[in-house]
């Protein structure tokens, strides 16, 4: 398969103060649009060429840097700009979703400050992810452009904690990201569907 890169599912502005148009503009239009061009070139005369993105995430990791690498960020990317929403986050979660955090993750307050910390904690370029192992929920983190897929798990939530992610909005105060992703910008009923086919 061909990568292209998708139109974001809101405006430039939609997210206001959480995630500034400036910051969309530079994030989707030069940083995403470089994994989609770098991408593209790498998986010319490969294994993976015509292959599906999970396909060549999974089979590229530990291989071939150059596709793994664009290929991870592609298919991370093409979920973050879903899973934000304006007037997002919030904690009137969908009913299944809300009772899995709860029994897996003791309580969407725990949830938030473990999943926050994980970002927080994640040293240098990298995501902090919800994801589904074994039909239990689990939070965790992962360097540069590596995901859960390649360790066996399904993504439902991730947030990108790479500088380009946040520095224009927020400068080095990666925690006040972290809380604004949670508190404004998630949205909870993409996560739900994600949950629900994992």
């Amino acid at each position: 398969m061909t990568f292209t890169l998708p139109p974001l599912p809101y405006a430039y502005d939609a997210l206001g103060q959480f995630m500034s148009k400036e910051t969309l503009e530079f994030h989707h239009d030069k940083h995403h649009q470089a994994y989609v061009t770098n991408g593209n070139n790498a998986l010319k005369g490969t294994e993976w060429e015509g292959k599906s993105l999970e396909e060549i995430v999974k089979g590229s990791f530990g291989k071939n840097p150059a596709v793994f690498n664009n290929a991870g960020q592609h298919y991370n990317h093409i979920h973050f700009w879903s899973w934000m929403k304006p007037n997002g986050g919030g904690d009137k979660l969908p009913g299944k979703l809300a009772k899995k955090i709860d029994e897996d993750l003791g309580g969407f307050e725990k949830f938030k400050a473990d999943f926050q910390a994980a970002g927080v904690g994640q040293f240098g370029s990298g995501w902090a992810w919800l994801q589904v192992k074994n039909g239990k929920l689990e939070i965790a983190k992962t360097p540069n452009g590596e995901n859960p897929l390649v360790h066996g798990a399904t993504p439902i939530l991730g947030v990108d904690v790479w500088e380009h992610s946040y520095y224009i909005d927020y400068r080095n105060r990666r925690p006040d990201y972290l809380k604004a992703f949670v508190e404004n910008l998630v949205n909870w009923e993409y996560v739900e569907s994600l949950f629900e086919k994992a």
